[in-house]
């Protein structure tokens, strides 16, 4: 599943500029989601010394997600205006500084002005990574290259239990903010000096990997004339994509927030246990992920049946999990489901990038991942009312993923199979 290719002139592999920059992108990714998830860890400790009840522990959680989902669409209207190099580095920096003040709050109103304020940061990133990935890669990696870039999402809260907890064991709650605000600096500089918003302007950009990309009709889009905002917002297939992300996400949420709960309360596994059960599906994910990254880009036209399928099928595991009599084949069941699930998932983003043409990649990867959150603020709490109004029992909540994760596959199929980068750029 490398990226490396021969390339057309019959050279040997080597490294190109892109893989540098897929690097750079995966390591800001990763500790995006550690800067995030430590604060779950957290916030026990973080509640004892500051006395705070659970729910304004949860006031917390919550600023971060309103200031990181409100960023989504002018993160992505930045960098289509300004570049994706700035903005990546602007983001990263700025959530950076913020962990590191973090560790220094010892209120709550200003805990939670910092916590919104590192969403912020956080928000303006995710649309400008895209960006700079479908700039660099042609159409032919990109399922795989975006594959790489969201293995962070399995890897990045199962790392950030092990950080968050040998610091906090060792120095305390503070010190694991402030540590991991100093890394972000390095990644922001490295973003910055390694990257160019234009491959041309790339001082190791090789003239193979730019005929790639000007075959590819990418170099093209990138100097062609800007798309006003409003006829960005006219294209169905940007809000076809918003509706299956936004319906994949309620399931990703749910398994991610209540999968803990489950297996303690209703699997009534120990609390060692579940730390390490928890984990292992989210392993299975990050291969689904990977594998289909592979297939996207192997299966190109096949790709919509094929997150159709996979859907379907995480669903199906989802469903035996909350049915099957042992709990260890519920965790057995758990990762089938999340390998199918993250599988899919690949699929999505490599629809995505062949879908969106590069010069509107910001705003409208902004706009579907917008959709994302607005999940996430959703899922969790729908979840728990439905497992609080039946008495404890979580079916009702595995139902509702089931039927969110198949309704994200009922709206694949209405995508057309025809939109392309220069059909969705003569909408606009």
């Amino acid at each position: 599943m490398s990226l490396q290719s021969t390339l057309p002139t019959g050279k040997p592999k080597t490294w190109k500029a892109r893989y540098t920059i897929l690097s750079l992108i995966w390591l800001a990714w990763l500790l995006s989601f550690l800067d995030r998830m430590v604060m779950s860890v957290s916030l026990p400790f973080i509640g004892r010394d500051l006395g705070l009840d659970t729910t304004q522990q949860g006031l917390i959680i919550s600023a971060f997600f309103i200031g990181y989902a409100s960023f989504q669409i002018p993160g992505g209207f930045l960098a289509d205006k300004f570049g994706a190099r700035k903005i990546m580095a602007i983001g990263i920096a700025w959530w950076s500084v913020f962990t590191s003040i973090t560790g220094m709050v010892f209120t709550l109103p200003l805990m939670l002005a910092v916590r919104f304020l590192f969403g912020i940061g956080e928000g303006c990133f995710p649309a400008a990574s895209w960006k700079m990935i479908s700039t660099y890669f042609p159409s032919k990696e990109r399922g795989r290259a975006t594959a790489i870039q969201s293995t962070v999402n399995t890897l990045g809260p199962a790392l950030a239990v092990v950080v968050a907890a040998s610091i906090i064991g060792a120095f305390g709650w503070h010190m694991v903010f402030i540590v991991l605000g100093i890394p972000g600096l390095f990644i922001a500089a490295g973003i910055y000096f390694f990257t160019r918003d234009n491959p041309k302007d790339h001082p190791n950009i090789t003239k193979d990997d730019l005929a790639e990309l000007e075959a590819d009709g990418t170099a093209a889009d990138i100097t062609s004339a800007p798309v006003p905002f409003k006829e960005v917002l006219k294209m169905p297939v940007l809000w076809q994509m918003a509706a299956i992300w936004f319906l994949f996400d309620i399931t990703f949420w749910g398994f991610s927030t209540w999968l803990p709960s489950y297996l303690i309360t209703v699997r009534e596994f120990s609390l060692a246990k579940t730390g390490v059960m928890a984990a292992i599906p989210f392993l299975f994910g990050a291969g689904g992920t990977l594998l289909g990254g592979y297939f996207s880009d192997k299966f190109k036209p096949q790709r919509k049946m094929l997150y159709v399928l996979t859907a379907i099928i995480a669903a199906g595991f989802l469903y035996m999990t909350f049915t099957v009599a042992s709990a260890d084949m519920a965790v057995v069941y758990q990762c089938i489901s999340a390998l199918f699930m993250f599988f899919a998932m690949a699929m999505f983003w490599g629809i995505l990038m062949d879908t969106i043409p590069n010069k509107i990649m910001g705003r409208a990867s902004g706009i579907v991942n917008f959709g994302g959150q607005m999940a996430g603020v959703v899922s969790a709490p729908i979840m728990g009312w439905l497992i609080h109004t039946s008495g404890g029992s979580y079916n009702s909540a595995f139902i509702f993923m089931i039927i969110a994760l198949i309704a994200s596959a009922l709206v694949t199929l209405t995508v057309n199979n025809a939109h392309s980068n220069k059909t969705v750029e003569n909408q606009a």
